[in-house]
C-alpha cells in the first residue's frame, strides 16, 4: 500500500502517518501543526543534537549486554533488580523514529477512527521478571551548568511549582504517555510506571576532560539517575481525533497564546506594514 505522509491529502485513503513529535507539536500549537501538515509550510529546522544521540547509542549498548538475561547493575543499584532489559525481535525497528511507519513491525499503531498511523522511536523497554509487565524507558542527556544542580529525582521532571513558569518537561511526560499507549495497542501488558534514565554531564570540581597520558582523548563524567514517572495515556486517543479534525479545517486555527512562531509572524507583518 502507498504511504500517506508529509502534507495531508484529504482524498487519500491510506492511513496518514503522524509521529509522536507531530502530536506534541499539535498539543503545543494547533495553528503551527495545521500550517505544516495541512498547508505544507516548512518550518525552520534545528541542527540535530548528535552528542545526545551518541549517549543514547552508548546507553543502549550498556543494556544490550543484559538484555533478556538479568538486571543491569545500575538498575539493581536503583532498587530495580526485578527488572531486566526487554528482549524482542523487533526492538531495533521500534527505535527507528524516522521509519516508524514502514511496517507493522515498527513502533506504531493504526487508530481506525481517525485513520492515523501513529508512532515514533523509543529508546528502551524494561521487563518485570515477576509480573511480565513492560516499562517504557526514555534516555535523557543533560548538563546542569549552575553552581547548585537540581537533584535528579521525580522533581526534576515534574511541572514547576510556580505555574507562571514554562513547563519545559511537559513534552517528556507526554512522550512517555504516548509510547505507553502505542505499546499497549501492540498487545503488550504495559505498566503505568515508565523510567527516565538521565545522564548529567559534570563540570563542578572537575579539572578538565583531556587525558594527560593520551593527549588526543577526552572524557566527560556523568552522574546517572533512574527517575520513575507514572504515565497517563487517557488523553492520547482524544488528541489523535482532535488532530484529525484540525487537519481537515479549511482555514488555519488560532495560535496558542505565547507561540513563538505567531510572535515572529506578527512582527514580520508589522514591519511590512
Amino acid at each position: 500500500m502507498a504511504r500517506h505522509r508529509g502534507a495531508y491529502k484529504p482524498e487519500a485513503i491510506e492511513p496518514y502517518e503522524l509521529s509522536r513529535s507531530k502530536i506534541e507539536a499539535f498539543k503545543k500549537c494547533p495553528a503551527c501543526f495545521w500550517l505544516e501538515k495541512s498547508a505544507g509550510i516548512k518550518f525552520p529546522s534545528i541542527p540535530g543534537f548528535l552528542l545526545n544521540t551518541n549517549t543514547d547509542t552508548l546507553l543502549k549498548k550498556d543494556f544490550d549486554q543484559y538484555r533478556g538475561l538479568c538486571s543491569h547493575p545500575t538498575m539493581a543499584a536503583a532498587g530495580l533488580e526485578h527488572l531486566r532489559p526487554f528482549s524482542h525481535q523487533d526492538l531495533d525497528k521500534w527505535a527507528q523514529s524516522i521509519h516508524f511507519g514502514a511496517s507493522e513491525r515498527h513502533f506504531n499503531s493504526l487508530h481506525e477512527e481517525s485513520n492515523i498511523l501513529f508512532g515514533g522511536g523509543l529508546d528502551d523497554v524494561w521487563e518485570n521478571m515477576q509480573s511480565g509487565e513492560l516499562h517504557i524507558v526514555d534516555y535523557k542527556s543533560t548538563a546542569q551548568m549552575g553552581k547548585s544542580p537540581k537533584p535528579l529525582d521525580e522533581s526534576f521532571i515534574a511541572p514547576p511549582q510556580d505555574t507562571k513558569k514554562p513547563d519545559y518537561k511537559a513534552g517528556y511526560r507526554r512522550q512517555m504517555d504516548m509510547y505507553q499507549w502505542i505499546l499497549r495497542r501492540k498487545g503488550f501488558r504495559v505498566s503505568d510506571i515508565g523510567y527516565f534514565l538521565y545522564v548529567d554531564g559534570q563540570h563542578l570540581n572537575e579539572s578538565g576532560m583531556l587525558e594527560l597520558n593520551r593527549p588526543f582523548t577526552a572524557n566527560m563524567k556523568f552522574n546517572v539517575a533512574i527517575i520513575p514517572y507514572e504515565g497517563d495515556d487517557s488523553w492520547v486517543e482524544e488528541a489523535l481525533i482532535a488532530a484529525k479534525d484540525c487537519l481537515i479545517l479549511a482555514t488555519c486555527p488560532k495560535h496558542t497564546d505565547g507561540c513563538e512562531f505567531d510572535s515572529f509572524i506578527n512582527s514580520v507583518i508589522n514591519e511590512l506594514d
